[in-house]
């Protein structure tokens, strides 16, 4: 019941944390935004952007799981954070980042949506504006 709560306001305070993001991105403060992303990453899940780019596509979500002890909750977070890191990335013209950081939130958020018993429209709509984004990229 405790971590059910915290999970939930982990993911509310997230929620505020990206649309600020969002905000910082569209009015170009892109150094306000990755410092906002980098403490999320911190405060959020005890890690930094390098430690999840570090492991391999092919490994992310068992080496999360089995090895971190992660939960749907947590790679929801990770999933949102590195969608994020990716818009910065991509308004910055930095495109091989922009696309490892789709890449792998796409694969978060397609583990999610088959693994989780819960249906998200919210979900479904960013995996396909990031299928979108890969493909034009």
């Amino acid at each position: 019941m405790y971590q059910k709560d915290y999970i939930l306001r982990m993911i509310e305070m997230l929620g505020e944390l990206l649309r600020a993001i969002f905000g910082m991105i569209s009015k170009g403060k892109f150094g306000e935004a990755e410092q906002s992303v980098s403490e999320a990453y911190l405060t959020m899940l005890r890690k930094d952007s390098a430690f999840f780019q570090s492991i391999p596509m092919e490994k992310l979500t068992s080496t999360l799981i089995e090895d971190h002890n992660y939960t749907n909750a947590h790679l929801e977070i990770l999933a949102e954070l590195m969608y994020a890191e990716a818009e910065l990335n991509d308004v910055q013209n930095r495109k091989p980042e922009s696309v490892a950081f789709y890449k792998k939130s796409l694969l978060l958020f397609e583990f999610i949506d088959t693994s989780s018993k819960t249906y998200s429209v919210e979900r479904l709509e960013t995996i396909e504006r990031i299928k979108l984004k890969l493909a034009n990229q």
